[in-house]
Formats: structure tokens, C-alpha cells, sequence
């Protein structure tokens, strides 16, 4: 009589844990899902937007370094002037090509975002080397 009383208790156990695992709906389901997918889209626009807001505030600290040195190379005699013309011309146009760029990014899935993501930094960086490169002799 034990036994049977127990194995019922066990046996109601067990369907109450399978009942409560149960318990949501498909719409439920659904719901928690959407939930999940609009909180994935809003991190992503936030860090697109922090991403775009520090690549905007480099890009103008580059056109301010370079206007600087541009500046500090309309004293210089005309020999370091050639020297460093066709230089900075290229550095402005880098930079200009940057700012399309970031301008034109078209929201395209997260896997283009990391690319892009990607590659923008690195030619960013590469903006910013050269221009190390290039104004460290004359600071």
C-alpha cells in the first residue's frame, strides 16, 4: 500500500514538473523571441551610433591635424613644401573617403556591419599611422 501511494506521489511529481515545463504558449514563445530580436536591434543601432560618432569626431581631428600642418608648412621653404604637397593631398583625400564612406554604410545585416566594422577601423587606422609617419619629423 506504501509503495503504490508512493509511486502516484512520484508519478503526480513528475507530471506537475512536465505540466510547468510546458506552460508557455506558442504565441508565448513567439513573443519572447520578438522581444529578444528588437533588444538585438537596439544594441546594434547603439553601438552604430557610438561607432559613428567616435569615426566622426576622428575624421575631424584629422582635418584639424592636417590644416595644422598645412599651416606649419606654408612657412616652410619651397623645397620642404614639395616634399610634403603630394603627401597631404593624399592624407585629405584618405580622409575625405573616410567620411563617404561612414556616410554611405547602409544597414545590411550583422554580418556586414562586422565587416565593415572591420575594414572602416583598419583604413582608419592606416589614416592615422601615415599621418604619425609623416608629421612626426616636423612636430
Amino acid at each position: 500500500m506504501k509503495s503504490k501511494i508512493f509511486t502516484f506521489a512520484v508519478i503526480g511529481c513528475m507530471a506537475g514538473i512536465f505540466f510547468t515545463g510546458c506552460g508557455k504558449t506558442p504565441e508565448q514563445k513567439v513573443e519572447g523571441a520578438n522581444q529578444e530580436l528588437k533588444d538585438a536591434k537596439a544594441d546594434y543601432r547603439a553601438e552604430w551610433q557610438k561607432f559613428k560618432t567616435d569615426s566622426e569626431q576622428q575624421i575631424k581631428a584629422n582635418e584639424n591635424r592636417i590644416d595644422a600642418f598645412k599651416e606649419k608648412m606654408g612657412k616652410a621653404d619651397s623645397k620642404t613644401k614639395a616634399k610634403y604637397n603630394k603627401a597631404v593631398a593624399e592624407l585629405e583625400q584618405n580622409n575625405r573617403d573616410l567620411k563617404k564612406k561612414l556616410e554611405e554604410y547602409k544597414d545590411e545585416g550583422e554580418s556586414k556591419w562586422q565587416e565593415f566594422k572591420t575594414n572602416f577601423s583598419h583604413d582608419m587606422d592606416a589614416v592615422g599611422n601615415t599621418m604619425k609617419d609623416l608629421f612626426k619629423d616636423n612636430d
